[in-house]
């Protein structure tokens, strides 16, 4: 678990903290229990979210496990300064879908002394790195990734599987969407996916040819 810093008084500045990991690994609800505990230490806190981010809300940040705490819905990451003057911690949820400002943003506010502890999906629906998550975890002082339990193997997984017929890198969803996957079954899934995909393609071609035929026959 997780253990808060000793803040060093003599030192004027923040932190960053990162918690990363794939759908339905519990990083939302890691969020709320760190903002949670400034709460309780009567720190000044605020949460911040992508306002494209809905899914059960549109002004709280909500787990899985329907654990919740107030938020601020904002467009871009650029609002986010003017709207955390004077607090002493700072939560960012679903950091991926926000513009490549919120890593110059989130540095800032840890310059200027702010704790800011930031949640997001580390990998897109393909398992490649997801938005501005990679230079987050980078600049970081604090990296932790949780994981979810692979609904094919019962290992860890660490990969969102989409299950919808989208390629949209923005997709949001829930378990009739996704499915949290360990390495293998990942691999294997979108194997499976590459080979219906290329009989699908097979499919119409050969059908296009039929029907090129059938109309020189007649």
């Amino acid at each position: 678990m997780f253990l808060e810093n000793t803040v060093n008084h003599k030192e004027q500045f923040g932190w960053i903290e990162v918690i990363c990991g794939s759908m339905f690994s519990g990083k939302t609800e890691e969020l709320i229990r760190r903002l949670k505990r400034a709460q309780f230490a009567r720190q000044k806190v605020e949460i911040f979210k992508p306002a494209v981010d809905v899914r059960y809300d549109d002004e709280k940040v909500v787990s899985h496990d329907a654990n919740e705490i107030r938020s601020t819905p904002v467009p871009a990451a650029a609002n986010i300064p003017i709207l955390a003057d004077g607090c002493d911690v700072v939560g960012i949820d679903e950091a991926q879908f926000f513009d490549d400002e919120i890593v110059r943003v989130c540095n800032d506010l840890a310059n200027k002394g702010v704790r800011v502890i930031v949640a997001g999906l580390d990998m897109d629906f393909k398992g490649n790195p997801f938005g501005p998550m990679p230079y987050l975890m980078a600049t970081a002082e604090y990296v932790t990734k949780v994981h979810a339990i692979c609904t094919k193997t019962g290992n860890l997984a660490q990969y969102s599987y989409r299950k919808a017929q989208s390629d949209d890198l923005v997709l949001l969803g829930e378990v009739e969407e996704y499915e949290p996957l360990s390495r293998a079954a990942f691999y294997k899934s979108m194997l499976r996916d590459k080979v219906r995909q290329m009989k699908v393609k097979d499919a119409e071609e050969v059908k296009a040819k039929e029907n090129k035929s059938d109309a020189k026959s007649e």
